[in-house]
C-alpha cells in the first residue's frame, strides 16, 4: 500500500510539473483517436451500406429447375420446367442469413382490356415475396391492401395495351380466366417492362399449376465468401434445382468494398503513425527535462524497472484520456463524413469505440520509447552536471 500511494503521488506530480507539454501530447493523441475512430466507423458502416445499396439492384442468387436457364431478371422462357413450391421451406431450413426470396411462375396469356379491342399475348409473372430468417419465414404478397387482384403492368406492356392505371384486365390461358386491376410500373430498362406481374396464386390458377413455381430469386446478405458458401450448402440441400449466384453483383460488391476498406485502413494507419511521431517528438523533450528527476530516483534506490514503469503508466493514462475523448468525437465526425461519402449519415458502431481507445493507448505507449533513454542515466553524472 505505501508503494501504491507513492506511485500515484509521483504520477500526480508528473502531470502537474509539465502541463504544457503533456497538453500537447494529449491533443495529438485526441486528434489521432478522433480521425482513426471516424475512419474505422466509416469502414465498418461501408459494408452494410454497400450490401443495402446493391440489394436495390435485385437478387444475387437464383434457384431454378435444372436445364431451365433461369436468369437474374426472372425472364426464363415460359415452359414446362417447374419447381415445387415447397422449395421455399427447404431454403428456410438451410439456416441462411437474412434472405429475401421472390418466387415466380411464368406463362403466356392473352390479355385484353376495355381500352384494347383485341387480346394481346403477354408474359405473365406470378410473384410472391418471402422474408426468410434462421427461425421462420413469412410471406408478403405483392397485392396491396384493399385490392386483392392488383396487377403491376410494365411500361412497354401498358403502351401496347393502351392502359391507364386502375383499368381492368382480363387474362386468359387454356380456357381459364383471371381478372385484375392494372397499375403502371416505373420504367426499369429491362425485360420486366414487357411483363405483367400478378399474385402467384392467380398465376398458378391461370396456368393450372397449383403449388408450382418457375424459379426463385434470393437476395442474400454477407461477404462474397459467405454468399458462395450459402449457395454451395443450398445446392446440396436441393439437388433437383440449379442454384447459382450472379457474379456481376457479388464480384462488384466485393471489389468496391475491398477498395474502400483498403483506402480507409491505409489512411487510419497513416494517421496513427503521424500521431505516434508527434507524441514521440514531445516525449523526447520530456525525457530531456526529466534527467535530474530520474537521477535522484535512482540515487535513493529506485530500480530502473520501476522508474520506467512510472513513465509508461503516464503515457498509457495520456493515451486513455486522449482515446476516450477523441474516439467519442470521431464517432460524431463520422456522421458528417458519411453524408459526404455515401450521401447518408453513418451509424455510430459501438465496436469502433473500444478499438479506437485501445489503438490510441498502444500508440502512446510505443511513442514513449524515447523515455527508455532515462534508464541509462547515471545518478553520479547527473549530480556532477554532466548529464
Amino acid at each position: 500500500m505505501p508503494d501504491r500511494r507513492m506511485f500515484w503521488r509521483i504520477m500526480r506530480r508528473l502531470f502537474a510539473a509539465q502541463r504544457g507539454r503533456l497538453l500537447v501530447i494529449l491533443l495529438a493523441l485526441g486528434a489521432g483517436a478522433a480521425l482513426s475512430a471516424a475512419l474505422l466507423n466509416l469502414q465498418v458502416d461501408a459494408k452494410s451500406r454497400l450490401v443495402r445499396e446493391f440489394r436495390v439492384f435485385g437478387p444475387n442468387v437464383i434457384v431454378a429447375p435444372r436445364g431451365a436457364g433461369g436468369s437474374s431478371a426472372g425472364l426464363s422462357t415460359p415452359g414446362e420446367s417447374t419447381l415445387d413450391e415447397s422449395v421455399v421451406q427447404q431454403v428456410a431450413q438451410s439456416i441462411p442469413p437474412r434472405v429475401t426470396a421472390d418466387s415466380y411462375l411464368y406463362l403466356v396469356a392473352a390479355v385484353s382490356s376495355s381500352a384494347s379491342s383485341q387480346p394481346v399475348s403477354a408474359v405473365i409473372a406470378g410473384k410472391r415475396s418471402e422474408l426468410i430468417d434462421r427461425s421462420s419465414w413469412r410471406s408478403a404478397i405483392v397485392t396491396p391492401r384493399g385490392i386483392k387482384n392488383r396487377c403491376l403492368v410494365g411500361v412497354k406492356a401498358s403502351e401496347q395495351l393502351n392502359l391507364q392505371s386502375a383499368d381492368r384486365l382480363m387474362l386468359q390461358a387454356g380456357g381459364r380466366e383471371e381478372s385484375c386491376v392494372s397499375e403502371i410500373a416505373d420504367r426499369r430498362g429491362d425485360a420486366e417492362d414487357s411483363q405483367i406481374v400478378v399474385n402467384l396464386d392467380a398465376a398458378q390458377r391461370l396456368a393450372a399449376l397449383p403449388g408450382k413455381i418457375s424459379l426463385m430469386q434470393l437476395s442474400v446478405t454477407g461477404k462474397p465468401r459467405e454468399i458462395q458458401a450459402y449457395i454451395t450448402a443450398l445446392a446440396q440441400k436441393i439437388p433437383s434445382a440449379d442454384v447459382h449466384g450472379l457474379r456481376q453483383f457479388t464480384d462488384a460488391e466485393a471489389k468496391i468494398y475491398d477498395r474502400i476498406s483498403g483506402l480507409l485502413t491505409t489512411t487510419t494507419a497513416l494517421v496513427l503513425v503521424l500521431t505516434g511521431l508527434c507524441v514521440m517528438a514531445a516525449m523526447t523533450n520530456v525525457a530531456m527535462e526529466r534527467r535530474a528527476d530520474v537521477g535522484l530516483m535512482k540515487a535513493i534506490g529506485g530500480a530502473t524497472r520501476r522508474v520506467l514503469r512510472l513513465f509508461l503508466a503516464e503515457a498509457a493514462l495520456l493515451g486513455l484520456a486522449g482515446g476516450v475523448v477523441g474516439a467519442a468525437a470521431g464517432l460524431m465526425l463520422s456522421i458528417s463524413l458519411g453524408k459526404t461519402v455515401f450521401g447518408v449519415a453513418a451509424r455510430p458502431r459501438l465496436i469502433v469505440y473500444p478499438v479506437s481507445v485501445a489503438l490510441t493507448i498502444l500508440v502512446a505507449i510505443v511513442s514513449a520509447y524515447p523515455l527508455r533513454r532515462l534508464a541509462s542515466i547515471s545518478p553520479a553524472s547527473v549530480f556532477r552536471g554532466e548529464a
